[in-house]
């Protein structure tokens, strides 16, 4: 159904080739399992390309009328609109959520002449409301070595250190210092099994006090995160 992007139509999957002979454990287990005996399978286009299927099938060899299978081709159609609209809602939403974000630090910045405390706060508050995280903060470079000036949703006691510790010069491999080296989002699924973290470490002296296990350089939950916290930073 995929590769012809057209309705497949089986009368009796129990007398199919895949199941009497090549015993392909997906039509076996459909067959023996759910009863599957007739069925039809109907691709889910847009811009002709398949991005789904709705597929319905009977327990009993009883094929499906033209009309019926035209209903179905409908109902496809009506969920591939649907996916659509759904998707141009988010990126709405997505967007206004930015917009907003972005107001909210040019009030800021308007309103704090010359201290760049609250601003840098408010950036990494938005940033990490956007992105759904739990956790952020806030570096600058300079000279070859990063000053944390923002800490946000960590324990008091964390956050306090953080503020208070001196600059440090960031291992090559960790985030920090892949993110100067690349200029590029990196993403590190867990802080504590990823080798460019030794005992010691600030981001892993993080993920033991404070539980953080996704690097902070990559926002959490969406498919795409880094791009959203790039874009927000980037404003």
């Amino acid at each position: 159904m995929l590769a012809a992007k057209t309705v497949l139509h089986v009368d009796d999957l129990a007398r199919d080739e895949r199941y009497t002979n090549q015993r392909d454990p997906t039509i076996v287990a459909g067959v023996e399992l759910a009863g599957v005996r007739t069925f039809v399978a109907v691709p889910m286009l847009k811009d002709n390309e398949p991005i789904g299927a709705l597929v319905v099938y009977r327990q009993e060899v009883h094929p499906f009328t033209d009309k019926q299978i035209e209903l179905v081709k409908n109902f496809a159609a009506q969920a591939v609109i649907a996916i659509e609209n759904a998707r141009l809602l988010n990126e709405l939403r997505q967007s206004l959520e930015q917009q907003t974000a972005t107001s909210e630090v040019l009030q800021v910045i308007s309103s704090s002449p010359g201290d760049f405390e609250p601003v840098f706060q408010t950036i990494l508050e938005n940033a990490t409301r956007i992105c759904e995280a739990k956790y952020g903060n806030l570096y600058l470079y300079a000279d070859g070595a990063v000053q944390t000036v923002a800490s946000h949703s960590a324990s008091a006691a964390l956050a306090a250190e953080r503020l208070r510790a001196p600059p440090f010069r960031p291992g090559p491999g960790t985030a920090v210092g892949r993110v100067i080296q690349t200029k590029a989002a990196v993403h590190i699924a867990d802080v504590l099994s990823d080798p460019g973290y030794p005992l010691g470490d600030p981001l892993r002296r993080a993920a033991e006090q404070g539980g953080v296990r996704i690097s902070p350089f990559r926002c959490s939950r969406k498919a795409n995160w880094s791009a959203r916290l790039q874009s927000f930073v980037k404003r």
